[in-house]
């Protein structure tokens, strides 16, 4: 099975790509981490030879988002969500809504991150 843990870098280099660039050349970024990217199937070179990022590669950038907006209510309630990561976790009993607003962690998002910090500690 391939390591498919991403460095910050790497993240990095999908943004990147998601954002799609303004010229045809590669920032130094995307270009260090195009070939493994690609090996792990997360972006792709179109027929043109821009890159393009996978469905893969977007539910990666999307899991990373939620982790992020999860951690950032665990810190402060009233903390802002997008939109579709605030109804991503709350559809995953992640998060409830409160009703003075924000957001609050459930026993299941707690326990979701304290997997996450776990599997941080491993690396």
């Amino acid at each position: 099975m391939k390591n498919e843990k991403l460095t910050t870098d790497e993240y990095d280099a999908l943004g990147h790509v998601e954002r799609g660039a303004a010229h045809d050349k590669v920032n130094a970024c995307v270009g260090r981490n195009a070939k493994r990217l690609s090996g792990l199937k997360m972006i792709q070179y179109g027929k043109d030879g821009r890159l393009a990022l996978t469905d893969k590669g977007q539910q990666t950038l999307f899991l990373r988002r939620c982790i992020g907006g999860l951690r950032a209510v665990s810190a402060d309630p009233a903390a802002k969500l997008d939109a579709d990561v605030a109804v991503f976790l709350g559809k995953k009993s992640h998060i409830v809504a409160r009703e003075e607003g924000g957001y609050g962690v459930t026993d299941k998002g707690r326990e979701s991150l304290a997997d996450i910090e776990a599997q941080d500690k491993l690396k």
